[in-house]
């Protein structure tokens, strides 16, 4: 089959021609290589044409129009949502897909107990079959993007080719897609390779359908050789693949053989009501609250909260002795459910407009609606699936995992330098889970090697039957579980390896939180949201040494005096277990702890065991202090 490439005559210029779908003409050994790998692409997939991206504002228009038409996207009311539009996915194809995520390394121990592993020269052979012909009646986008600002000292490129146009304008929120980039790799940088299918070949007449995909899937890493491939399905990060296929799974390889850190984490700027400013990063798992710290607005008078990134961070040793950190993404790609004006007012006000929201729910007016963004459901809204809502159902309008895909600039909360390519200082370091005992309000790590050790033993209590057994733990060390490229004993190793390269005096300090801790009756200890900013008050006092803090067989906590509570009204037997440290408790966690390092093997840093042994001792010298 003949490929319609859109090619220009090839020139020798300083600035080539890149316009409407053109490929480069850029006259350099790397641009050769970008345009053989494309051309490689497109014969095992034979797609019709070949669209090279340019991320102008003229293409995006045709793009989205061309969307609407196909049925594949509905523009929504430009009165109430202007330049938005909502998609609904095949019911099949609404999230992750994590059992089918491999990672093909050349050495299996290399890849780990967490991850699933596949040889890679068999996996090449898989990916060789399932892409022949896969993009046949369609177009093949070929996508130059940035992670980072483009040429950024903490940044990284790569090329996403995809023969979803739902992924092309997706990216284009999330990442700085263009010519820019395309500069970088013809002067020799290097670049990660990603391609994806939606597995769903058209023949010569057949009509496409709303949301093509297949049933089966894989979302594929090469890490020894830098490359991304995901098949068969056009949902987010499986289709989205600069986000954590590459900002996360392959970044974190490279991070490892760089020396830096690519974490799944939030990036928040706090200012003091004295105008000092100080910089967290904090890495929560789902449904723990990182999207709304992101955008906290403080309830306490004089502090302020300016959002730098929401879901993943880059983190790099300075030469002065600190760290610093970077948001490579471009958007925001949120969970829509939940998030109201009385949860995250900051994330509604972001939604204006030129969003792309997937599986929401249509309002007769033209807008959208999903569970959370108001206390009553308007009527007469149309599901997440086409048909009319009836709220007597028992069934969401809005899929669990919808989600909203905008601009990070549209966050009103947004920090001016939010794109500084040299990333900001970073003073604390949160890690969180959901857990509704044991785990107080906020414990401060001794050093570094402790807080690695919060950091590796993140975990969250299953809530109810239907997860598991109540209780039982969920380990997700560092919120990377899904995510981490490599052997997660050599990403503990990574983690102290990078603390070695700090001064003792610079390195910023690392803390647990837990906001979801309950009473006896089921109920939360502490408000939450809006009053979390309590929380940072008294990490930034304690990173000023401002206050002092008690210590305890697991961390430092709180003087319950030191802790802003004005305003609040919490009954001081809450404040009381919202600290309380039950020694036989944790006694049984550090088994559960010591079950979970023991799946790493040798992998696992003897720092870690050495922590875990020190944790029990102190618990078993406080128990007998107790009896």
């Amino acid at each position: 089959m003949a490929i319609a490439h859109t090619l220009v005559p090839r020139v020798t210029s300083v600035a080539p021609s890149y316009q409407h779908g053109q490929a480069p003409d850029y006259d350099t050994a790397s641009m050769a290589e970008l345009r053989a790998w494309v051309d490689t692409i497109a014969e095992l997939t034979q797609p019709d044409r070949v669209h090279w991206v340019d991320g102008s504002r003229a293409e995006n228009t045709h793009l989205m129009n061309q969307l609407v038409d196909e049925g594949k996207l509905i523009k929504l009311n430009p009165e109430w949502r202007p330049g938005s539009y909502l998609a609904r996915s095949h019911p099949s194809d609404v999230a992750r897909t994590e059992a089918r995520t491999f990672i093909a390394s050349n050495r299996e121990e290399d890849a780990g107990p967490t991850n699933n592993w596949a040889d890679p020269t068999e996996m090449r052979a898989t990916m060789n079959t399932v892409f022949a012909g896969s993009m046949r009646g369609r177009t093949m986008y070929v996508i130059p993007f940035s992670m980072g600002p483009v040429g950024g000292a903490l940044s990284h490129i790569g090329v996403q080719v995809t023969d979803s146009a739902y992924a092309v304008a997706s990216m284009s929120i999330m990442t700085r897609v263009g010519a820019s980039v395309l500069e970088r790799i013809a002067d020799g940088d290097p670049w990660v390779r990603t391609v994806h299918s939606v597995g769903a070949p058209l023949q010569p007449g057949e009509a496409d359908v709303e949301w093509p995909c297949n049933d089966d899937k894989y979302i594929v890493h090469f890490p020894d050789t830098l490359e991304v491939y995901s098949y068969g399905s056009g949902y987010g990060g499986n289709a989205i693949l600069a986000k954590k296929c590459f900002a996360l799974r392959i970044a974190s390889v490279i991070a490892r053989d760089e020396g830096w850190l690519a974490e799944h984490m939030l990036l928040v700027r706090v200012i003091s009501p004295e105008g000092k400013q100080y910089h967290v990063a904090a890495a929560f798992p789902s449904a723990c609250g990182k999207t709304n710290l992101a955008m906290l607005r403080p309830t306490i008078p004089g502090w302020k909260v300016e959002t730098l990134g929401d879901d993943i961070v880059w983190i790099r040793p300075g030469t002065d002795g600190r760290l610093y950190a970077m948001n490579p993404e471009a958007g925001f790609f949120g969970v829509a459910p939940g998030t109201g004006e009385s949860t995250n007012i900051t994330a509604v006000e972001t939604l204006w407009g030129n969003t792309i929201f997937t599986n929401v729910a249509l309002r007769p007016d033209g807008d959208v609606w999903w569970e959370g963004l108001t206390d009553t459901p308007p009527e007469g809204l149309i599901d997440w699936e086409g048909n009319p809502w009836n709220p007597a159902s028992g069934k969401p309008a809005a899929h669990p995992n919808s989600r909203f895909t905008v601009s990070a600039a549209q966050c009103p909360q947004i920090s001016d330098d939010w794109e500084n390519p040299e990333g900001v200082p970073l003073d604390a370091i949160l890690f969180g889970g959901r857990r509704a005992s044991n785990v107080p309000l906020v414990v401060e790590a001794t050093d570094w090697t402790h807080g690695v050790f919060l950091g590796a033993t993140i975990s969250s209590e299953r809530t109810a039957a239907a997860e598991g057994t109540v209780g039982e733990l969920r380990r997700d060390p560092f919120a990377m579980l899904p995510f981490c490229g490599y052997n997660m004993g050599d990403y503990f190793a990574h983690w102290l390896n990078v603390g070695k390269s700090l001064r003792f005096d610079r390195a910023p300090r690392i803390f647990q939180v837990n906001w979801f801790r309950r009473g006896d009756d089921g109920r939360f200890l502490w408000p939450g949201f809006g009053d979390n900013a309590r929380v940072i008050d008294w990490i930034i006092r304690r990173v000023e040494g401002q206050v002092s803090a008690e210590a305890t067989p697991i961390g430092r906590i709180p003087l319950i005096d030191d802790l802003d509570l004005s305003g609040l009204t919490i009954p001081e037997a809450d404040l009381a277990e919202l600290f309380d440290i039950d020694p036989q408790a944790w006694l049984a966690e550090a088994d559960s702890t010591e079950e979970f390092f023991e799946i790493f093997g040798d992998r696992l840093p003897a720092a870690l065991r050495s922590e875990l042994d020190a944790l029990r001792y102190r618990l078993a010298q406080t128990q007998r202090s107790l009896t």
